[in-house]
């Protein structure tokens, strides 16, 4: 979902952008660019932009092992259909297996103790899987990012938090 608009339910909704090839040789100009230029995107960094849909929309994602549903405000209305794209699910091309283990970094960021970078989302007797990040801000101090999920097993709930000149994800 990161690049394209996900098609919520409400207007106004923004892409983000993901640079393609095409970008940066235009950009730089064909064969004036390699993997250095572009090495920071691989940390989500760089010329990277997502939203804080998206952002909640990747936990969903991560939370449910691989798939997601499109997000929406409106679960029901009282004798009306709602869009059936709603109720669909839509899958990565990343197997299954590899989710436990970003799962399993997650929940540590969490739950690793005082020095994990998200111990402060702790919450007893839930098990929160979070993610803190940094994202760059050419206009001042940097903004503190937050995403999660809970709980670890079946969860009901994906959010992401951003904290504009937070100066860094923890």
């Amino acid at each position: 979902g990161f690049g394209v608009k996900l098609g919520i339910d409400l207007p106004n909704e923004s892409s983000g952008f993901i640079p393609t090839t095409k970008y940066f040789d235009k950009f730089y100009g064909r064969g004036h660019w390699s993997g250095l230029t572009v090495i920071s995107m691989a940390i989500g960094q760089g010329e990277v932009l997502v939203t804080p849909l998206q952002l909640a929309n990747f936990a969903a994602t991560i939370a449910n092992r691989g798939y997601y549903k499109i997000p929406h405000v409106v679960k029901a209305i009282e004798d009306t259909s709602i869009n059936i794209s709603y109720q669909v699910n839509h899958y990565t091309d990343i197997k299954k297996q590899y989710f436990d283990v970003v799962t399993e970094g997650m929940y540590l960021a969490v739950n690793g103790g005082a020095g994990s970078t998200a111990h402060i989302a702790k919450i007893p007797e839930i098990a929160v899987c979070g993610k803190t990040g940094t994202a760059q801000n050419p206009h001042g101090k940097d903004h503190s990012v937050f995403m999660a999920f809970a709980p670890r097993q079946n969860p009901k709930i994906a959010i992401a938090v951003i904290i504009e000149n937070g100066g860094y994800g923890a």
